[in-house]
Formats: structure tokens, sequence, C-alpha cells
């Protein structure tokens, strides 16, 4: 019963806080073996679970003030990652040396416009600062120093929602398809049944991005490609693969130029927004 208690998360909401006090200061006070309680304990779990689904995220943008090419990201996020130091592991994900975190990258490197950008989601925007206390913000990439001045910096909170509506977006070097649904995806003939295959996979990474931020998504999430580009190869570790280009609708609210399928925390799969009233300038 304790441990019940202690793990239900604080609410956010002025309208929930006084229901979610009331229940947990009197719950005890109730006779275990009457109705009265256990009508509070369902109410209770009602209450705490329409908290869980209410997820805001900060993300936190910053483009800087000189250029690089797209296959020079790898090169970038190398460059960062030396100068904070490997023990700051949301910077590159690694785990005593050899060992991976396989989790939602929460910080991500990108190429906007030419432009070198990290890109911080939760609690990637508190990390952040270990790149920025050092006395010089300038990295080396291949031969040549680059002087890391500021050009944007944008900090935002969002609300994350599956709703009625839908949201149009465009995706741009999606690497959906491991080893093993690469070889499943040559084997199916028809564009539409391809589509269907890509927006199943592409639904997984949504929701993999929400077990990421730790968003309990309510309600099914729906996908629908719109374009599809063809798919061109990219390198990804020195090998070749397939990456995609497509616009899509869904019913999930997704902010502007965060990363979804494989290798997101090197600029692949960045998602940004078809919908005028949506679109923010990085």
């Amino acid at each position: 019963m304790n441990s019940f208690l202690y793990s239900i998360p604080e609410p956010t909401r002025t309208n929930d806080l006084c229901l979610f006090s009331h229940m947990k200061n009197n719950v005890f006070q109730f006779n275990l073996k009457t109705k009265q309680y256990y009508c509070y304990i369902y109410q209770l779990k009602k209450v705490t679970q329409k908290l869980a689904i209410v997820k805001k995220i900060r993300i936190l943008i910053v483009v800087f003030d000189t250029e690089i090419k797209g296959y020079e990201i790898p090169a970038f996020r190398g460059a960062i990652v030396e100068k904070v130091g490997r023990d700051s592991i949301l910077f590159h994900n690694h785990i005593n040396g050899n060992g991976f975190l396989y989790k939602y990258p929460l910080i991500q490197y990108k190429c906007l416009n030419r432009k070198p950008a990290i890109v911080c989601v939760e609690l990637g925007v508190d990390e952040i600062h270990k790149y920025f206390e050092n006395k010089s913000w300038d990295i080396q990439i291949s031969d040549r120093w680059l002087n890391m001045k500021i050009d944007r910096l944008n900090l935002n909170q969002f609300t994350m929602q599956v709703g009625n509506k839908r949201w149009e977006y465009t995706i741009t070097n999606w690497i959906a398809l491991n080893q093993e649904n690469y070889q499943k995806y040559l084997t199916i003939e028809s564009l539409a049944g391809k589509l269907l295959f890509l927006e199943n996979i592409l639904k997984a990474n949504i929701l993999s991005f929400a077990k990421g931020i730790d968003w309990m998504v309510d309600k099914p999430v729906e996908i629908s490609i719109k374009d599809l580009r063809k798919a061109r190869p990219v390198t990804l570790k020195g090998n070749k693969v397939m990456g995609f280009n497509a616009d899509f609708s869904s019913n999930v609210f997704l902010p502007n130029y965060i990363g979804l399928g494989k290798s997101v925390s090197m600029g692949f799969g960045v998602v940004k927004s078809l919908n005028i009233d949506t679109i923010k300038d990085y």
C-alpha cells in the first residue's frame, strides 16, 4: 500500500491537485474491508493514469554560426563529446567504453540549413551546459577548426498529445529498415503493401520516442504516408543503408527537428511539421 502511494507522480494541474491531495491524505482512514475504500482506490488510480497521460517536454535547439556537410555530423558529434568528456553519457549514449545505452537519445546532432545544430530533449536540456561551460567552444573537424558562435537558440515546452486532428510532417534520411525487415520489405511487391509495412515501422518509432521521454500514449497511433520519395543509400558507420524521405500524417503531435528511427543522434530521421500553424523556424 505504501509503495503504491509513494510511486504516484505528483499532479501538475490545479483541478487534479485538490482531488489527489484529498485522496492521498484520507485513503488510510477507511476500513480495508469497506466498499468505500475500494471505490476511493479506483478513483485514485483513474486520476493518476490521467496525470501520466499529460506529458510536457522541453526541447532546446542550438544552431551554430558556421557550416558543415551532412556527412560530417558524426565528426561534429565526436568533437563535442571530446569537449565535454566521456563521462557525460547523454552526449554519446555509450556505457563503460563498449556498452551502449539502448534508449532514445536526448542529445541529437543535426545539420540544419548547412549549419551544425544540437537538439536537446528533456534531460538533455540540463546536460548541455557541460559543453557551454568550457572556456572555448571551438572544435576541430578533420583538418579545420570551427568557430562555434551561436546563431540561434530556441527553448520551448510542448504538450505531447494524441488528438482527433491530423498533423502533417516530413521526415528526411529516415533509416527505417534493419537487415531483417529489409529482406521482408524486398519481398513485398505492391506499393500499398510497402507503404503499410513502413507505416507500421514509423508507428513503432513514434512509440519508441514516447517511451524515451516517459510519455504514456493512451490512444492508438495512426500513421498515413502521403508521399514516399525514392529511397537512396546513406552512409551509416561506414556501411550503406537505405534512407527514406517521406511526407506523412499522424494523430500524434511531434515537435520539430526530433529524430525517429535508427541513429537519430547523428542526424537521421529528422521530422519537421508541414502545418503552417505549428512551424517554428530554428
